[in-house]
């Protein structure tokens, strides 16, 4: 999986700064909101259109408070239009502080890898099976789990999502750990570790929670 884009920011480099409208409101968030005053977990998902990213949402929403105990702020960066997002979450509440970025200009920023959809990796796809929140009895194939998720969830395909499928597909997903200062201080990077057999995975809790104690002193 290779990306012509910068190599994902690690441990020890300045995240760089980020300004995305809200979701919530109209405003905008952005990295000054948190430098001097807290650590931010920061979530860099793709379109509401990804099953794994919908399910990784609901994963982060439940930690939202263990992670504000230590004095750490949860920011996730959606990869759809504001409106297209606040209608789903006025449906789906989290507690979530969400920022709107279609475009992936974080990702990129970040280095996130965006991999090259070559006849290689189109076949290395189809021969995957994962199964990231344990809810099958053994894992699928890619596209079957991510049909079964959806089919559960009951989520409809919009135009919107359409769209959105078509200018991000296959981005991957990351998670940053950054301190008060701005410094990375933790990075997961999909599928880094376990190849496309990681598509959709989080870190535990206790591995999160422990990134948290690390940039909370």
């Amino acid at each position: 999986m290779t990306t012509a884009i910068r190599s994902p920011l690690a441990p020890g480099e300045p995240a760089p700064h980020f300004a995305l409208p809200a979701v919530a409101d109209a405003a905008t968030v952005s990295l000054d909101d948190y430098r001097g005053r807290s650590p931010l977990f920061l979530a860099l998902m793709v379109g509401l259109w990804c099953p794994f990213c919908r399910r990784q949402l609901v994963q982060l929403g439940a930690l939202e408070d263990r992670l504000k105990a230590l004095g750490v702020e949860t920011l996730a960066v959606v990869a759809t239009d504001p409106e297209h997002a606040r209608l789903y979450f006025k449906f789906r509440p989290t507690r979530l502080r969400l920022a709107s970025d279609p475009a992936l200009t974080i990702h990129r920023a970040f280095g996130v890898p965006k991999p090259e959809p070559t006849p290689e990796m189109l076949q290395a796809l189809e021969q995957v099976r994962v199964n990231p929140f344990g809810e099958f009895p053994e894992p699928l194939p890619l596209g079957e789990a991510a049909k079964v998720l959806t089919e559960r969830d009951g989520y409809v395909c919009t135009p919107a999502d359409q769209g959105d499928i078509e200018r991000q597909w296959p981005q991957l997903k990351a998670l940053f750990m950054i301190d008060r200062d701005g410094i990375v201080r933790w990075a997961d990077i999909e599928c880094q570790a376990d190849g496309l057999a990681g598509i959709g995975k989080v870190p535990s809790e206790a591995t999160i929670l422990e990134a948290a104690r690390g940039v909370a002193h």
